[in-house]
């Protein structure tokens, strides 16, 4: 098979063109062929070890050990073991964080500090079960999120959410404008909707990338959770995920 370009491993693979560039310039991921005209071209072990570099930054290896650890002795089924163990475990983590941000997101409904009549005012909802609220305090209850949530919450005012929904319905727009417009996961535009997009969130609790990021793949997975920004925009739930992984990988 012959050696495919930049932009061909690129498309393939999902990863910029820049991120190519970098990979090759650092000697992480070198392109076995180069043309006399100066073009790259990856053979199919270069795509392999690419495939290797990106799932063990995706649990957070660092590029350096990477390199260490892909140009050691060990050989390629003990290379693929290791991943196979280190994927195991971030399953592991990211199904309870899943847990744990769906319950959050419900606790921080249920735990708005406002009567039923101004929640329908604010959010043209009913006010949220209290039997599910205590069900998500016995649950999470001991968590840093939580009693962060809980503080914050209990601080606001009904200005406060009238505040918080106008800027959470200009940033929806605001999102589902940058979509329509083909604004490209990664660019500038884009890195600083995903910052709007956790300062919102930080709004209730501290948002680490990995938390920032479990949120985008819920949007994706979960359509409870993706109907919210689908129904402004179609495909918006994984552009949104899109741009908050790029500016988490940048």
């Amino acid at each position: 098979m012959d050696a495919r370009t930049v932009g061909a491993v690129a498309a393939l693979i999902g990863v910029s063109v820049r991120t190519l560039h970098h990979f090759d310039h650092i000697g992480l991921v070198v392109p076995s062929i180069r043309t006399s005209a100066g073009y790259r071209g990856y053979t199919d072990a270069d795509i392999e070890r690419l495939h290797l570099v990106l799932v063990y930054r995706s649990v957070g290896l660092p590029l350096e050990e990477i390199r260490a650890l892909l140009d050691g002795d060990a050989d390629v089924l003990e290379r693929l073991q290791h991943q196979h163990r280190l994927l195991l475990e971030q399953a592991d983590r990211l199904q309870h964080t899943i847990k744990a941000v769906e319950e959050l997101m419900s606790a921080h409904r249920s735990g708005i500090q406002l009567t039923a009549e101004e929640q329908i005012e604010i959010f043209g909802t009913e006010a949220f079960s209290d039997e599910y609220a205590a069900e998500a305090e016995e649950r999470w209850g001991g968590t840093e999120e939580w009693r962060q949530s809980q503080q914050r919450t209990a601080q606001m005012t009904k200005q406060d959410w009238i505040d918080f929904k106008a800027e959470n319905d200009a940033l929806l727009a605001a999102l589902a404008s940058a979509k329509r417009d083909g604004v490209e996961p990664g660019s500038a535009t884009a890195n600083e909707l995903a910052a709007r997009h956790r300062a919102n969130i930080e709004r209730f609790y501290d948002c680490s990338d990995d938390m920032h990021r479990c949120l985008g793949d819920m949007y994706v997975e979960d359509e409870r959770f993706g109907n919210f920004y689908n129904d402004a925009e179609p495909g918006l739930a994984q552009w949104v995920r899109d741009i908050i992984v790029a500016s988490i990988e940048r």
